[in-house]
């Protein structure tokens, strides 16, 4: 049976793949200009999908799945090259949230009860 991928666990992968395939983490500067790039990857897949932009022949491989876990590979070498605990960093960023928007969402008329926005 295959282990539960967790965030921590993810981090130690990325962490033995980085130090083994990759030889090295880049600058984290370098990091930055690429979770840039992916960023924008993902930006002109949801531009093209839910947006009202049109498809390029190039557009045709693009998989979103693909380009959010790429993200999430950056946002980890970052992270474990800055020392930062992903799975601390979660918890207490969702404390922040909840504690700060608890009403505020549920007040916002604009929002609704509509679930067409999650389809």
């Amino acid at each position: 049976m295959e282990k539960k991928l967790t965030i921590e666990n993810y981090q130690k992968i990325v962490d033995d793949w980085i130090r083994t395939v990759g030889v090295r983490y880049f600058s984290e500067l370098t990091n930055l200009a690429q979770l840039t790039e992916e960023v924008g990857e993902v930006a002109r897949i949801m531009s093209r999908v839910y947006g009202e932009q049109s498809f390029k022949t190039s557009d045709e491989s693009s998989d979103l799945a693909d380009e959010l876990a790429d993200v999430l590979f950056v946002v980890t070498c970052i992270a474990n090259q800055t020392g930062i605990d992903l799975t601390e960093a979660i918890r207490k960023n969702l404390d922040k949230k909840t504690r700060r928007d608890r009403e505020r969402h549920k007040n916002n008329p604009r929002l609704g009860d509509s679930d067409s926005d999650m389809a």
